[in-house]
């Protein structure tokens, strides 16, 4: 997603429990969007108190939001959010989305402690979940070695699954071609891909496109999340396609909803609208968030949620 760090000060025991309050919705009343808000000021604190006011959400029903959560634990890249992540992992019943955002998140965080456990459902019977612990292993592996590659400049502050590839490979054209190879390990793909999000030209968009033939559902998931970091208008017609395929998996139409959110150009507003009644809820509880972004966007405001104040 593409909300916005939240420049804070040091928070009062008062904000804490209004966050929490919000994020976990203790009155049942407050509305979807207004909960991302809370999420994302407290992922601005990273500390061990916000890190169980976000473990505690994970009791709610919305798996949109759990997910969001579990990548929130990820990005704060603090090691005290091991338990709840490896817990959601384990959790069998849980929304694939969410287990495999989880997954993920441990590897953001790169502790070589949570080796073990990604190793343990690299045979899952679910795809999303075993490749994303592929990949969070291989990223693990990647953060902890001594040797470090010269790696492009970066526009974007996220901790991504993989990082881009290496300075040497700049071509749109050679990234491309590494970035559909399917007889390829997974993370190298990854790298091809967050390379061409660097260059984020519309030959790049274009060829990130392409990937969305991808007989991966992850893959094509990571694509459209690209997408919404880019806010590269060329994207819209890819997104708006991936959103209006119904046989779609839910989580890649879900990442769509949200890209098209980020990316806020006026032809995102009516496909937006069409789909917030979908009949699935992620896709529907996506496009809620979407507007909301996308008012966000055109706002002028300069940052996503409020900033803490003493």
């Amino acid at each position: 997603m593409a909300f916005e760090d939240v420049p804070i000060t040091k928070p009062t025991p008062e904000t804490y429990q209004a966050l929490d309050a919000d994020l976990c919705n203790h009155s049942g009343k407050v509305p979807l969007h207004e909960r991302f808000r809370a999420l994302f000021t407290l992922k601005a604190l990273a500390d061990n108190e916000s890190v169980d006011i976000i473990g505690r959400a994970f009791a709610d029903e919305s798996a949109l939001l759990k997910h969001e959560l579990a990548y929130v634990l990820g990005q704060m890249k603090n090691p005290h959010a091991h338990v709840v992540l490896k817990k959601v992992l384990g959790t069998m019943d849980e929304d694939p989305m969410v287990r495999h955002e989880a997954a993920e998140a441990l590897g953001a965080i790169g502790s070589l402690d949570s080796l073990p456990i990604l190793e343990e459902y690299l045979k899952d019977e679910c795809e999303v979940v075993s490749q994303t612990c592929e990949l969070a292993i291989e990223k693990i592996k990647y953060d902890n070695r001594k040797e470090k590659e010269t790696l492009p400049e970066s526009a974007y502050s996220s901790i991504d699954p993989a990082p881009p590839t290496a300075v040497e490979v700049e071509d749109t054209a050679q990234l491309r071609e590494i970035y559909l190879n399917q007889k390829l390990p997974l993370f190298e793909r990854y790298r091809a891909m967050f390379a061409l999000r660097n260059q984020c030209t519309t030959e790049s968009v274009l060829a990130l496109a392409d990937g969305f033939d991808d007989p991966s559902a992850l893959f094509r998931h990571e694509i459209a999340y690209v997408f919404g970091q880019m806010q590269h208008p060329a994207a819209v017609p890819s997104l708006v396609k991936v959103l209006s395929k119904l046989d779609e998996a839910n989580m890649v139409r879900h990442e769509a909803a949200e890209a098209l959110g980020s990316i806020a150009t006026p032809e995102c507003y009516p496909i937006l609208e069409k789909f917030r009644d979908d009949d699935e809820r992620v896709v529907r509880e996506s496009c809620i968030v979407a507007l909301d972004m996308y008012a966000y966007e055109n706002s002028g405001e300069l940052q996503y949620a409020d900033g803490l104040s003493k």
